[in-house]
């Protein structure tokens, strides 16, 4: 195999690898431990498992959640604008005032919203306590954050057996952590023992944005120490085959879809169960982690608290909410080199002021990282185009015979010194550094409504002129001219094809990815074209020298 075959063969590879990973099962999650249970109490409430609570309990089924009909109310902070129903104190809408929605740049960015049932939910489990269904009462408070205030509390209560409860979610100034705490007050005559319950609700429509060929995955996930991060598909939750961590003392689940995340984060070192389960009536699913409140005396009060973060998947931000959040940025198998690629993006960024010339900037210096392997590469397919006349050549004469042929073109590459796998090692040694800069841009939300300059507005979404794709079309033209013609006329016609297949295709991809791939073809041109003209010239010297 030359390297005009190995280019082809890469060019398919790259194609067959972009559809594979859209269809495949991202990473499916080791069988650790069986899945929690997926039933639930008539109050709508899970069900602990025995490991949590000590006993067993009944199973019950499943049903679907009706659709809040009690009163809401909005809070605002200088981030987020929350409806919240009287229905559980439930996140029933979460609208991100710095991120814009992807086919309407004139409104806000919504998280959680009544198109794919989307809401954070909470609850108590225990006998005659107040769940995600019970209708609370909103303390008077403010509904703003005001200036030089750092957090708004918003305090709603209910009371039910004796047993008085509050649900205080706290929310804080520059961030998209919201604290959720239950106070719990037991003015009855018995000890209880509740558990809370957190969950978030939604269906398994994907986000807008997403097509066949620039998709991501959209789902629960966990994260635990042992297990770490385990990402499950709604089909396996569906068919009852989700298998993840059940119980720990440290970790978080959470719901991702590109871009953005909503995570439960308990405390540290606190006992937790995780669970998983499809609501009956419907392609609703809810996932969620409980968490035991230590035993109330009558006349004492208990309480329990946790983490939510709704926003972007901003991994510095990711970070400092929970270990291993940032994994939520999924690079796959990748992730070993994607890392460092998007550490140095963002080093750049920092610099420049600007995302789509940080990509400028990282492509150069990833293509002078790996001059020495593209130039070796280009150096043999540069003595291949010197060859090619000699080779047709030696086809006309011996192409009834294939073992001659063969023999004879070996002897021509021994003659001329040339090794027609050359230019295989270098572009192999480059193809997991091209991909995993690939999952970078189409991962990282930073890219999202980010200009680069004139009517590139967001390097997130395609070129809406289409101008960078048609570029790339011409980059792809131009270098297959300056490639050696292949001796097959056949393999000739698809390598002057592929241009124009790549070209439609990226006509849909985010334009940081076409911005990438524009500016390294058009350095492997610039570059290929000095190594060509250099060997050209040697090669006639030397004809020169011997006439």
């Amino acid at each position: 195999m030359d390297t005009r075959r190995l280019i082809l063969v890469l060019i398919f590879t790259f194609s067959s690898f972009m559809l594979w990973e859209n269809w495949q099962k991202h990473n499916q999650p080791k069988p650790a431990v069986e899945t929690a249970s997926a039933n639930q109490a008539a109050s709508g409430a899970p069900t602990p498992s025995a490991a949590l609570q000590g006993k067993a309990a009944p199973p019950t089924p499943a049903a679907a959640t009706p659709a809040p009909t009690a009163e809401t109310f909005t809070i605002s902070t200088d981030l987020l604008k929350v409806t919240i129903s009287a229905q559980g104190g439930d996140l029933v809408s979460l609208e991100l005032l710095k991120y814009k929605e992807h086919d309407n740049k004139d409104k806000n960015f919504v998280l959680f919203d009544a198109k794919h049932h989307y809401m954070a939910q909470a609850g108590l489990i225990g006998e005659g306590l107040p769940t995600h269904r019970t209708i609370f009462k909103r303390v008077a408070g403010a509904s703003e954050l005001t200036e030089g205030s750092n957090e708004l509390k918003v305090r709603l209560e209910a009371e039910q057996n004796g047993v008085k409860v509050a649900k205080i979610l706290t929310f804080k100034r520059g961030s998209y952590l919201i604290d959720v705490n239950w106070e719990i007050a037991n003015n009855g005559d018995k000890a209880i023992a509740p558990h809370a319950y957190f969950q978030l609700q939604r269906n398994d429509v994907s986000p807008a944005g997403e097509t066949a060929m620039v998709s991501t995955f959209t789902g629960p996930a966990v994260y635990t120490e042992a297990d770490k991060y385990q990402k499950v598909e709604f089909s396996a939750i569906a068919d009852n085959k989700a298998k993840f961590a059940k119980t720990a003392d440290n970790g978080w689940l959470a719901m991702v879809q590109h871009y953005f995340v909503a995570a439960l984060v308990p405390k540290d070192k606190t006992q937790r169960e995780f669970y998983m389960r499809k609501l009956e009536g419907g392609n609703i699913f809810q996932a969620g982690v409980i968490v035991p409140v230590a035993e109330i005396a009558p006349g004492a009060k208990g309480e329990t608290s946790i983490g939510l973060y709704a926003g972007p998947q901003e991994q510095s931000s990711l970070k400092q909410v929970a270990n291993g959040l940032d994994l939520v940025v999924d690079y796959g198998w990748l992730t070993v080199v994607a890392a460092p690629i998007f550490w140095a993006l963002e080093a750049i960024h920092k610099l420049v002021g600007n995302w789509g010339w940080a990509i400028v900037i990282l492509t150069i210096g990833i293509k002078a990282v790996f001059y020495p392997l593209s130039a070796a590469s280009y150096k043999s397919m540069a003595k291949m185009k010197v060859l090619t006349p000699r080779l047709m050549q030696l086809k006309e004469r011996f192409g009834d015979d294939k073992q001659r042929l063969n023999q004879e073109m070996m002897k021509l590459y021994q003659t001329e010194k040339v090794n027609p796998l050359g230019g295989c090692l270098p572009i192999l040694v480059q193809i997991p550094v091209f991909i995993a800069l690939y999952w970078v841009l189409l991962g990282a939300v930073e890219m999202r409504d980010a200009p680069w300059i004139g009517w590139i507005t967001d390097l997130a979404s395609a070129d809406p002129y289409y101008i960078l794709p048609v570029i790339m079309m011409v980059s792809m033209f131009v270098q297959t001219k300056l490639n050696p013609t292949p001796p097959d006329p056949i393999q000739a016609k698809v390598m002057m094809m592929m241009p124009l297949i790549f070209g439609v295709m990226f006509f849909w991809f985010p334009a940081g990815l076409v911005l990438y791939w524009v500016v390294n073809n058009v350095l492997s041109i610039a570059q290929q074209w000095q190594i060509t003209r250099m060997i050209d010239a040697g090669g006639k010297a030397a004809n020169d020298a011997k006439a």
